[in-house]
């Protein structure tokens, strides 16, 4: 599997407000929770689809919240659900997939985490599609090796694909481009740099991660998470 799925995860967290913010990555999650989570006031079914993002989305909740995700590439999660590819930011799902929420929450309530997550596994290993797309998975590593800095030239090539065909196959089976999901991979990175050393040069940083300067990575940065680099690194030293 794992050529289609990063991982499976489990975190509980108490909650003393109504809101938290699911930052954009490069992966498409299927969630499951357990306890109450919110979208405009409106409750979430469980699981959902969270697809790649563009701009942070802000859920509600109270009180303790278990979450069970299934990580998934961007260019692999549709074609795992047997569903049409599209850009929505989070989707509700309607799918076989839900029949295991009662399971996987009595699992939870037990503590039995590693069961929960051999569910999942069982599941995704009997409905997996035979055969993924080479060309997919090649351009996949390069993108995940590069860190989302590569261009698509270079990805094309380090699939055996010409850049026409490429886009075509990326945009078909995760609803967005090359250059779409190698600008969250690097974010990602950006982001995390920052969360773990928050004094990190930025000018340093940029040069590290392939934007062009500075001003570049600040100008993606904000893009996706609504602040700049500075002020997300002075937010985390507050903290």
């Amino acid at each position: 599997m794992r050529d289609a799925i990063r991982c499976f995860w489990h975190t509980r967290r108490e909650f003393h407000g109504p809101r938290f913010e699911i930052v954009p990555d490069g992966y498409a999650e299927i969630v499951f929770y357990f306890g109450s989570c919110c979208l405009d006031g409106k409750p979430l079914p469980s699981p959902f689809l969270m697809g790649l993002l563009n701009q942070p989305v802000v859920l509600s909740t109270d009180g303790r919240l278990d979450v069970i995700g299934v990580r998934c590439y961007p260019w692999t999660v549709f074609d795992l659900l047997g569903l049409p590819a599209g850009k929505d930011g989070l989707r509700v799902l309607e799918h076989p997939v839900a029949q295991l929420q009662e399971r996987l929450q009595a699992c939870v309530e037990a503590g039995r985490i590693e069961d929960a997550a051999g569910l999942l596994a069982q599941y995704f290993v009997r409905a997996r599609p035979k055969a993924l797309d080479s060309t997919l998975t090649k351009a996949g590593v390069a993108m995940l090796e590069a860190s989302g800095a590569m261009p698509v030239s270079a990805v094309a090539a380090a699939a055996h694909a010409t850049v026409r065909t490429l886009e075509r196959k990326f945009k078909q089976s995760s609803g967005h481009t090359v250059k779409d999901v190698s600008g969250l991979m690097r974010f990602e990175q950006a982001r995390n740099r920052l969360w773990t050393e928050p004094e990190a040069s930025l000018a340093a940083l940029a040069q590290e991660l392939g934007y062009t300067d500075q001003s570049h990575l600040s100008r993606e940065f904000k893009r996706y998470s609504g602040m700049t680099p500075s002020a997300f690194a002075a937010q985390k030293r507050r903290r």
